[in-house]
């Protein structure tokens, strides 16, 4: 039997719909976008919020966003890179640089609805690494909902987007979600080991790494760590400096904008367009220019 050939003819390409630009450009994941945007008729324009979380080669960066007709609407944003302000200079893209940007976010989200007093989260001694989950107050508003959004990054257990969500679940957000995504989490056993989230939290798994790497390759140690040396960070002050940064961002967690300069002199990038007067003047000046180098 003769297999029968596709014919791509006027009809077909009448009838074909090109996909849309962010899928085409492979940076949305429209089938889950739409099952995380997709609100019932009956709640009358109330947000469906999601917890944004991407993690790029510098940094990572939450946002809580909920999606209009008109665009998506960013209700509060943190990154990494704000870290420094609350002492963790290095290291800004590990589990636990995850862990206190989800804190911040959280933190910020909620004192801009006024509910960081109602929902206060897990606090210092009390961050064992056990799931935690909000509860609702008898009587006071509701806590406030929002569902994680990874993009197009894998579900892999013990991700840094989940070490963000553990931060946002600690800092009173009411993301829901399930303790088999954790890191440290045993399929057989069917439990989650607390003390491994906590030590991620407070960055044991990097403190252990630098001290292998000093006693086994002090050359690729010292090359790894360049940053650490820098700053003066050893392996023993990264669970008071995590410890201390929790901390700092719960007694502040809002963005300070900085207020902004005008230039002393006006800049321009573009050559600005020339007379007929003044090309003419500029033709004359290369003549002459011209005329003096040849007479020498």
């Amino acid at each position: 039997m003769v297999a029968a050939t596709v014919q791509k003819n006027k009809a077909y390409y009448s009838r074909y719909q090109v996909k849309f630009r962010r899928r085409r450009e492979g940076k949305t994941d429209y089938r889950a976008r739409l099952r995380l945007t997709l609100q019932d008729k009956n709640k009358f324009n109330t947000p469906k919020y999601r917890l944004c979380v991407r993690v790029s080669n510098r940094f990572v960066r939450c946002q809580v966003i909920y999606a209009t007709i008109k665009g998506d609407i960013v209700v509060s944003s943190a990154g990494s890179w704000e870290l420094e302000k609350y002492g963790i200079k290095v290291g800004l893209k590990n589990w636990a640089a995850c862990y206190a940007t989800g804190l911040l976010c959280a933190r910020r989200t909620l004192k801009k609805f006024n509910l960081d007093e109602t929902y206060e989260g897990i606090e210092g001694d009390d961050v064992t690494g056990e799931d935690y989950n909000v509860e609702a107050v008898d009587d006071g508003p509701r806590p406030f909902t929002c569902y994680l959004d990874i993009g197009l990054k894998k579900n892999n257990a013990g991700a840094r987007v989940f070490g963000a969500l553990k931060g946002a679940c600690d800092g009173g957000l009411n993301v829901p979600h399930n303790e088999k995504r954790f890191i440290g989490y045993d399929k057989d056993e069917k439990s989650l080991d607390a003390e491994m989230v906590a030590g991620y939290i407070k960055g044991s798994n990097i403190s252990e790494y630098m001290e292998m790497l000093e006693e086994e390759e002090p050359e690729k140690f010292q090359k790894h760590f360049s940053k650490f040396h820098e700053e003066e960070i050893t392996a023993e002050d990264f669970e008071d400096m995590y410890t201390e940064a929790h901390e700092k961002i719960r007694e502040e967690p809002e963005l300070v904008k900085k207020a902004r300069s005008k230039p002393s002199k006006p800049q321009t990038w573009k050559t600005p367009k020339l007379s007929y007067e003044q090309k003419k003047a500029n033709l004359k000046a290369k003549l002459l220019a011209l005329k003096e180098a040849g007479e020498d």
